[in-house]
């Protein structure tokens, strides 16, 4: 058996020679860095720390439907931000829209993110 690759028709296409997503044989699910790209317009949503992790969530969502899953699956969340400053509003976003499900978590500042975004998540589910 080999790892299976996931495409979301609701997500957005990787913007990279890479997957958005892939499952190991053992069920592990690896999500790749989420960008806040609306998949309906391709377009970045607007540059703001809260509008952009509700879509970087969204897509990740998108992401674990497409290999039945649920936030519910979701162990461990990195969230890249381009300004450290805006950490309180992206946990505002994260908290409510992740609700009672609390996986382990890394954030951290990074230099730049593709395509100028500044907020970006990846996920591990399973």
């Amino acid at each position: 058996m080999k790892n299976k690759v996931i495409i979301a028709k609701d997500a957005p296409k990787a913007v990279g020679p890479y997957s958005a997503g892939v499952v190991t044989v053992q069920g592990i699910l690896y999500i790749s860095g989420q960008l806040p790209i609306d998949p309906k317009t391709g377009e970045m949503v607007e540059k703001n720390a809260k509008a952009q992790t509700l879509q970087s969530l969204k897509n990740v969502e998108a992401i674990l439907r497409a290999n039945d899953m649920t936030l519910q699956n979701i162990v461990k969340t990195t969230v890249f931000l381009a300004d450290i400053k805006d950490f309180a509003d992206m946990n505002e976003v994260y908290a409510e829209f992740l609700g009672d499900v609390k996986p382990a978590r890394s954030a951290f500042q990074v230099a730049a993110l593709p395509k100028e975004a500044i907020v970006e998540i990846e996920v591990i589910a399973a």
